[in-house]
């Protein structure tokens, strides 16, 4: 079912220091080459947080996430993401991920469009929101959420893809 979690809560293994991010695409919602380079982006990203665990991610369209959003927040709208934290009990300092997490391909188009970038950029800064939900992070007010986007900004920087969320509108864009 499309608006399943992409596993059952489970235990997160502990792989030595290390976050491995698994992404399904079930319906082949990126091409191979741009589902290839997310893996390898979302990993070496998430990485650098220096947090062990599991992240899922599926990505999914718009059906699929109004569906999700609907059944799990009670929304009857699409969304970017969706997190389910599945080990939420532990410190956020000492914190093994077990996290999944849909992605919304239909929404990370429409933005990468308005902010000229490529799907996979967008996508990007989809699954480390998420994953920075899980490490505390929130961005329900003005101040949380100007901060959580900054740090959003600041590993993309730093894993040499640039400012994603941040990045403009309109204007040229080098």
């Amino acid at each position: 079912m499309d608006d399943e979690p992409p596993s059952k809560p489970r235990q997160a293994e502990n792989n030595a220091n290390a976050l491995d991010v698994e992404i399904t695409d079930p319906h082949g919602l990126l091409a191979g080459d741009d589902l290839e380079w997310l893996r390898a982006a979302s990993t070496q990203v998430c990485n650098n947080l220096a947090n062990r665990g599991q992240v899922r991610v599926r990505l999914v369209d718009d059906q699929a996430m109004s569906d999700a959003h609907a059944r799990y927040c009670g929304l009857n709208s699409t969304t970017d993401v969706l997190t389910f934290d599945l080990a939420h009990g532990e410190p956020i300092e000492n914190k093994v991920l077990d996290t999944d997490l849909f992605v919304c391909i239909d929404e990370a188009a429409r933005q990468a469009a308005a902010r000229t970038h490529p799907v996979g950029h967008e996508a990007l800064l989809y699954i480390l929101h998420g994953v920075l939900h899980c490490l505390g992070y929130d961005d329900q007010d003005d101040e949380s959420f100007a901060r959580m986007h900054a740090r959003e900004d600041e590993l993309l920087d730093e894993s040499g893809y640039g400012r994603v969320y941040s990045r403009e509108t309109s204007g040229d864009q080098s």
